[in-house]
């Protein structure tokens, strides 16, 4: 059981699967760029995801789909601030900002905001790690192969949970020595980031060798590159992001992820994923 507070919250791990619902406000993101890109409909669906279950919403202003540009610390903050301004007003879960960016983190959190999820694991700007302390909220570490531009090109490792375990660990040891307490640390081994279709499914399956780390897992394989590209060897078809079939495929990954340890899922379709863990969680705790 982990305890993680998250300013006026606290997200209790462990006895059921924690969601988060993914809010992307981006023009380009795979599954849903451009739909919530106004303020309007940000919020609108902030507000439904937490209706629908959400435990926490995962605001981003930057796209890390593959082979995806950056974007100005200017511009991530004018599209997320407001948002979660305006948002945490509204809803009685904790929101954390998907942002690699120190800057924006700040003025994320000062803004509402009670959680960094940072998918760089500090390296990008370990200056998160201040912000961090200073406002004492948790952090998200996750596992990427080289950045969102290069990290689909021919991703190899000789031994994929091995060298996914160490680097988790040398990243939590740094967010340690820099002042973030172990007891504010979520790991996230990075479904998509970097990996084959086969590396994805290999963590999926062995997710429980994370649990090693002392640390909550965090999993997200909603509606990404290789549920649609299994899917398609099955059928022969392409399989786009929003097609049904795709959200069929997550909810069987959300379930396994479940059952082999992860604490949070990450994804689209929180009420989808809720009656599905619903489920997973009771044959769990049977």
């Amino acid at each position: 059981m982990y305890n993680i507070l998250c300013g006026a919250y606290t997200l209790r791990l462990g006895a059921r699967t924690n969601i988060m619902g993914i809010l992307n406000v981006t023009p380009d993101s795979f599954s849903d760029g451009g739909k919530f890109f106004t303020l309007d409909a940000a919020i609108a669906h902030g507000q439904k995801l937490a209706e629908d279950g959400a435990d926490i919403i995962d605001i981003g202003g930057e796209s890390t789909k593959p082979f995806s540009d950056t974007v100005s610390a200017e511009e991530e903050t004018r599209r997320v601030v407001p948002v979660i301004e305006k948002l945490a007003r509204q809803i009685s879960i904790p929101i954390s900002i998907d942002t690699t960016k120190a800057c924006v983190a700040k003025r994320a959190v000062e803004a509402g905001a009670s959680i960094i999820n940072d998918i760089s694991a500090l390296q990008i700007d370990n200056e998160i790690a201040g912000v961090a302390i200073k406002y004492c909220v948790p952090v998200i570490l996750m596992h990427m192969k080289g950045t969102p531009k290069t990290m689909q090109v021919s991703p190899v490792y000789d031994d994929i949970i091995k060298e996914i375990k160490a680097f988790l660990k040398n990243r939590i040891d740094f967010a340690e020595k820099n002042g973030i307490p172990r007891s504010q640390i979520i790991i996230d081994p990075g479904i998509g980031f970097g990996k084959t279709v086969e590396h994805n499914l290999l963590l999926i399956k062995h997710l429980s060798e994370f649990k090693t780390l002392n640390a909550p897992i965090l999993a997200g394989p909603s509606r990404k590159a290789f549920i649609r590209n299994t899917l398609k060897n099955l059928s022969g078809n392409d399989i786009k992001s929003d097609m049904p079939i795709t959200e069929t495929g997550t909810q069987a990954a959300v379930a396994a992820a479940a059952l082999h340890g992860a604490n949070i899922v990450r994804v689209h379709d929180v009420a989808g994923t809720r009656a599905t863990l619903k489920i997973i969680d009771a044959i769990k705790n049977a």
